[in-house]
């Protein structure tokens, strides 16, 4: 619901705050926890789904030369760090086994069908899927998941219909659609003090998925 207030309040005050305080060091930190499970040797492409502006794979690429990452999103940004083809949020307007790799950053809790967004990022990938998302075992861990959600997209406009799900529910999903998780890092040291004493604990989690298990 767009409340004029609310949404002022979100641009004006919440998003500033945001990006001086938690945004940059958001991006450092994810960058280097990927860009590690990347491990770009020789030329390797990959595609970031839901991108937004680009500024997590633009970062990555400046840290590897030998990187390329290209976007898709439902909004193509005009001032995106990297180039972004339009995706309407059901097929990847690419060929199968396009892409190195695909990688997915806070992007599945915000899909009315996750499957069926994780299952075209296997499609498109030749080697493994990436993907950043969020585990929520509790009330506890709901709330807090919801105001990090309020406060880095609501300024933003971007669907939030609060889909997050448990590390069994994580597990089935994968499973559903043919992936193999063979690494998981569930600390990632996204937030300074003091907001990490709230935002952070086993509510952040990094997977690299393998298509060996894939179902065809």
């Amino acid at each position: 619901m767009n409340v004029p207030c609310v949404d002022f309040i979100a641009r004006k005050v919440i998003k500033p705050l945001h990006e001086t305080l938690v945004l940059d060091r958001h991006l450092r930190v994810l960058s280097e926890h990927i860009s590690q499970l990347i491990s770009p040797q020789g030329r390797v492409k990959g595609l970031d789904v839901g991108c937004g502006s680009g500024k997590l794979a633009r970062r990555m690429m400046d840290a590897f030369p030998n990187l390329e990452i290209v976007g898709a999103d439902v909004v193509v940004r005009r001032d995106a760090f990297i180039p972004v083809i339009p995706y309407e949020g059901k097929r990847l307007p690419c060929a199968d086994r396009s892409f190195d790799f695909t990688m997915l950053v806070d992007v599945l809790h915000h899909a009315d069908n996750p499957a069926g967004v994780l299952r075209e990022c296997r499609r498109a990938s030749r080697r493994f899927v990436l993907i950043k998302d969020h585990i929520c075992e509790s009330r506890w861990d709901g709330m807090r998941l919801r105001m990090m959600d309020w406060g880095g997209n609501r300024a933003e406009g971007i669907n939030m219909p609060y889909g997050y799900l448990s590390r069994s529910d994580w597990e089935r999903l994968f499973k559903e659609v043919g992936l193999v998780p063979d690494y998981s890092r569930y600390s990632l040291g996204l937030f300074p003090p003091p907001f990490s004493f709230i935002f952070e604990g086993s509510l952040h989690f990094i997977a690299r998925l393998s298509l060996s298990g894939a179902r065809g």
